[in-house]
């Protein structure tokens, strides 16, 4: 029952942590360190993310992600920089707060929070870059907002409910599957109706 509670914690934390690595990071330890809530019983291994000294640096960088998040253009390219450090500082905190586990198991974690994260990361970039399309700034900002929201709430609940917190992020990894070639789909109708734009021909839309 403990290894499949690590198991659902990993792709839960990696999950939330495509959309804002630091961020779940930070209130993971701040949850834990100052007690907001009364974290799953068999779950206190994370307690290493209750360093000050991981809280103050994940804390800072949430902040400076707070507001480069909300940017637009800018915003993309803050996920194009995070899209190997998302999954991979996913992988290893998870790796680094599920404690002690058989070899086949942390591979298992690892293999469960690396997806997690890209899928989710995947989508979010796909669809500030259809985003950043529109001449209005507020999508963005709405965006962040919603995707911060997620991951602070997301994060509490999966330290209480870790496996009805995983079984949702499971459920809604599995939508982002089909819907992320539709987003990308999307995005190249995008560049190319810029293409079309700069170059005076008249682009064909995407459904």
């Amino acid at each position: 029952m403990e290894t499949l509670l690590f198991l659902g914690t990993s792709l839960g934390f990696g999950a939330f942590s495509g959309l804002n690595l630091y961020l779940a990071t930070f209130m993971t330890g701040l949850a834990i360190r100052f007690h907001f809530i009364e974290i799953h019983e068999h779950l206190h291994q994370l307690d290493v993310l209750a360093s000050p000294w991981i809280i103050g640096t994940s804390g800072v960088i949430a902040v400076i992600e707070l507001f480069a998040d909300k940017i637009p253009g800018f915003d993309s390219l803050w996920d194009s920089i995070h899209t190997f450090i998302r999954p991979v500082g996913a992988i290893a905190v998870s790796l680094g707060g599920i404690g002690t586990v058989t070899p086949e198991f942390s591979v298992l974690a690892a293999l469960l929070t690396g997806t997690a994260s890209l899928t989710t990361h995947t989508a979010k970039m796909g669809t500030r870059l259809v985003a950043n399309a529109s001449p209005e700034p507020i999508s963005n900002f709405v965006l962040s907002t919603t995707e911060d929201v997620v991951v602070g709430t997301g994060i509490l609940l999966l330290l209480k409910y870790p496996f009805v917190t995983a079984g949702v992020c499971f459920l809604a990894l599995i939508g982002l599957w089909v819907i992320i070639p539709k987003i990308f789909r999307k995005v190249g109708g995008v560049f190319k109706a810029l293409k079309a734009k700069f170059s005076g021909k008249k682009a064909v839309p995407v459904e």
